[in-house]
């Protein structure tokens, strides 16, 4: 493994990462103080995955024709872009556009992604995705922590301003120490703009991206074992969502947590993701390898949601956190696992599109889950879980119909088994 540039992408996606945990917990009653009413909270909630779902793609085959550099900068400077904005919203409109231009910058993952593959061999790639999610672990524990102590005390602009100068320290790391990673990566024409041939050039961008997404969809399902990952991404990261979206509710109104006590099962949970994506997860590849790590983790999710709301009342600190653990060890196993494999089973010069379908698959589901699992809690607060460890059942079939599949990367030109 090349350590240097992997290190200096991996810092650029944790400063990342803590100013977007800086500014996260504090979006809903922000915009509820500029008077939005609940669609228009959800909506400024939803915006940021949405774009991140119309832009991974985008960025990620960007990368593969123009190199991973280019592309991690001008996103990076978006995103810093959008905390500066997001520091003078105060109207509403202008939230959801920050908001929105935050989830175009940060739908670079698909690119910071690739450029892992290009800078690991298979053995050591599973453990380099692995810290892309201790990243999120510890942005999601600093994060919040150092949101709520600047909104208390500073005011809302200073969190924006806090923010935006992490992502532009993010930004001149990146300047001065991350080289390319693809070199075989085409060169951007000077006539990029030009149409050669004749007709009327008014492709519409809805139809570029309709055709891009069609194109990568092509890509990954003329593969089984590609198709199955995407299956297994989408539910898994559907079921995870599904349930999150009700814990909150769960934890305050049926085991009577307080806001701080709800603070440290989320510090308890972001702790052992950090312990097992960032140390662990490396050493049990070695070990066991991808396909029976990425069996157990449904495995372990499944008790991690299954069974969090039929524990009694007052056992949320006891046997509520043992199942947490679950929770923790098993979306801390098959999040960076699938990444893993997914790019293993890809495209040798087509990974950056693929995985950047992959995260838009992923970022779907972000926006789907989150109404279903607010509707089902309004049917029945087990409902959530219930159908989250269903899923999780689906991902543990389909974990182990990849067992079949041996990991090797597909030539461009080679055939390719059709689903």
């Amino acid at each position: 493994m090349k350590k240097s540039p992997l290190v200096i992408l991996l810092l650029t996606v944790l400063l990342d990462l803590i100013g977007f945990g800086i500014v996260l917990p504090l979006l809903p009653t922000y915009a509820k103080d500029l008077g939005a009413n609940p669609f228009m909270i959800g909506l400024i909630a939803a915006i940021f995955s949405i774009m991140q779902f119309i832009f991974s793609p985008l960025w990620g085959k960007l990368s593969d024709k123009i190199g991973r550099r280019p592309v991690m900068l001008i996103s990076i400077f978006i995103t810093a872009l959008s905390y500066l904005i997001f520091s003078q919203a105060d109207n509403i409109p202008l939230l959801i556009f920050a908001r929105g231009l935050s989830g175009i910058g940060s739908a670079n993952i698909a690119a910071a992604q690739a450029y892992i593959t290009d800078v690991t061999d298979s053995k050591s790639r599973s453990g380099a995705m692995g810290m892309i999610g201790a990243a999120f672990g510890v942005g999601f524990i600093i994060g919040p922590l150092v949101g709520g102590l600047l909104k208390h005390n500073y005011g809302i602009a200073m969190v924006g301003y806090v923010a935006s100068g992490l992502i532009f320290l993010d930004f001149i790391l990146a300047v001065f120490f991350l080289p390319e990673s693809n070199k075989k990566a085409e060169k951007l024409a000077i006539s990029m703009f030009s149409r050669k041939g004749e007709g009327d050039g008014s492709t519409s961008f809805l139809k570029a991206k309709t055709d891009e997404y069609i194109d990568g969809l092509k890509l990954s399902f003329s593969s089984k074992p590609l198709a199955l990952l995407m299956i297994a991404n989408y539910i898994f990261t559907f079921a995870i969502v599904n349930m999150q979206v009700a814990s909150i509710l769960l934890w305050k109104e049926y085991f009577m947590a307080s806001d701080q006590q709800i603070g440290y099962i989320f510090a308890y949970v972001g702790f052992f993701s950090v312990i097992v994506q960032g140390g662990l997860i490396g050493r049990l590849i070695r070990k066991v390898g991808e396909h029976r790590l990425f069996l157990w983790g449904h495995l372990f999710t499944f008790a991690g949601v299954f069974f969090v709301p039929f524990i009694p009342q007052d056992t949320l600190f006891s046997y509520g956190l043992l199942i947490l653990l679950c929770f923790a060890i098993g979306t801390s196993l098959v999040a960076p696992i699938n990444l893993s494999m997914i790019s293993l089973y890809s495209y040798k010069q087509q990974q950056g599109q693929i995985l950047g379908l992959s995260q838009s698959v992923n970022s779907f589901a972000r926006i789907m889950g989150p109404f279903s699992g607010s509707i089902l809690y309004g049917m029945n607060f087990h409902a959530p879980y219930i159908v989250a460890g269903l899923l999780t059942i689906v991902g543990t079939f389909i974990a182990l119909a990849l067992f079949k599949y041996k990991i090797e990367a597909l030539e461009p030109a080679a055939e390719t088994e059709s689903i």
